[in-house]
């Protein structure tokens, strides 16, 4: 369904820089009649007096939050039927079940683009719901051998399937019972789409998405890390030790993370929790670091125009591109906070493992294979990395840059993938109870060891 691109919207977000980014990217999806609101409260006034065609609101902002904004206008006659969508970090399954339960006509999670954004219009005026059911997936056997499609995004962690298909390509190894075809997504979301409604086989995805897919019966497992290591925090050049103390310069400051269920927001928040801080978003509880979800990709340009963001914790090869460029400082990296952690994993659909498990299992041990191929040769794995991370050369990557990422004291590591119970537990747990967000699963039923158990005997 078209939508008149002459529609006005009122936009409600407490963040300046959030604002500005939806308004770039709204403008980019043709949408350019935009009131802007600072929280829910200024919101319904804006409604009242620029009677707008649909509104596009952030979750978390104070003194009147995106729920208690939909839910206002519902109460009003004239206002129950306005098209409400929440775009907003609030990216489990618990939050998305609320905003429709509360009336909403869509929900776009937090880093977004115009494409995502105009999908979720398009829905809202059509009066359709999105259907995530997962479906049974048709797949073409050819010569034995099944399809077998793999999303991942323009980051380090997912290079142990870019080194399987050099490998495919070049001729060194010949799968026997599936054929390759791996899936560049421009983030998490369709990530996380395609894994909830089936159409992605399998995927390079944060544990935290998996795991709170898995919490909400999507029919998925977990068969193997991805990588361990290999995320950064960088601390903002504005920071000078003479006068600040890092507690006093994070207060009231902002730090960007790439997710909301992502292990880069747990290791965060245990950070300056230590410092002494409140970090979190803003709501009713009280803070005084607040969390932001950005595109990895724009971070380092966010925090270089905005002396508002304290710093970003990222995958490579962001991190170490911002400090080469003088944009920040190394604050930490992940593994000197818990080494040899997870971060990614590797999921797939339960409907292909039940189908085909011989291809589930070639696959598992040839990433598990090409996992000790990466760390024997780094100067070849960085090669690859270039040619499988940025085709288009648009993130600027060359060999020398990830020579020096994978050179890194405690740097990212592609061996030792076996799946590790007790380490989602502990992502998890915290999670939870600390930071009170997601569900605790049972892992039993989340992990299929079968395969890992056979690559590793």
């Amino acid at each position: 369904m078209a939508v008149n691109p002459n529609i006005k919207i009122v936009v409600a977000d407490d963040s300046g820089t959030m604002r500005i980014m939806f308004k770039q990217i709204l403008n980019k999806a043709g949408y350019e009649n935009l009131v802007m609101a600072v929280n829910g409260a200024d919101g319904i006034e804006k409604v009242k007096a620029e009677k707008p065609d649909l509104v596009i609101s952030d979750w978390n902002m104070p003194q009147m939050d995106g729920l208690e904004f939909l839910q206002a206008l519902r109460t009003m006659d004239e206002f129950k039927s306005l098209p409400f969508i929440m775009a907003t970090a609030q990216s489990d399954k618990a939050q998305q079940i609320a905003i429709m339960d509360a009336g909403g006509n869509g929900h776009v999670p937090k880093p977004f683009d115009e494409a995502q954004i105009s999908k979720a219009i398009e829905m809202a005026f059509s009066g359709e719901i999105t259907d995530k059911t997962s479906v049974k997936k048709q797949r073409q056997v050819v010569g034995g051998r099944v399809e077998l499609n793999v999303a991942h995004i323009q980051i380090t962690d997912h290079l142990a399937l870019g080194a399987l298909k050099h490998r495919i390509d070049q001729g060194e190894v010949e799968p026997v019972h599936f054929d390759l075809t791996t899936s560049l997504k421009a983030g998490w979301n369709p990530i996380q789409e395609g894994l909830e409604n089936g159409e992605i086989d399998c995927a390079f995805v944060l544990a935290p998405i998996a795991m709170d897919l898995f919490a909400y019966d999507s029919p998925i497992k977990l068969v193997l890390f991805a990588h361990k290591n290999g995320s950064t925090f960088i601390r903002s050049r504005h920071y000078d030790p003479r006068f600040d103390s890092l507690q006093s310069f994070y207060r009231y400051k902002v730090v960007d993370i790439p997710h909301k269920m992502s292990v880069h927001h747990m290791l965060a928040h245990q950070f300056l929790k230590e410092l002494g801080l409140k970090p979190g978003v803003p709501g009713k509880k009280a803070i005084n670091v607040r969390f932001e979800v950005v595109p990895p990709v724009k971070m380092p340009g966010i925090m270089q125009e905005n002396e508002d963001v304290a710093g970003f914790m990222v995958a490579e090869p962001v991190a170490t591109k911002a400090i080469v460029g003088e944009i920040g400082n190394l604050e930490f990296y992940s593994a000197s906070r818990w080494d040899n952690h997870p971060c990614c994993i590797v999921a797939m659909q339960e409907d292909f493992i039940q189908k085909h498990p011989e291809a589930a299992q070639e696959f598992v041990s040839l990433l598990v294979e090409t996992g000790e191929y990466i760390e024997n040769d780094k100067t070849r794995a960085a090669q690859i990395a270039v040619r499988f991370l940025d085709p288009e050369g648009k993130l600027g990557l060359n060999p020398q840059v990830l020579q020096n990422v994978f050179s890194q004291p405690k740097a990212i590591r592609w061996d030792g993938l076996y799946p590790v119970a007790e380490d989602l537990d502990r992502i998890q747990k915290y999670m939870h109870d600390v930071m009170e967000i997601g569900r605790i699963i049972d892992l039993d039923r989340f992990i299929e060891k079968r395969f890992a158990d056979q690559a590793y005997k």
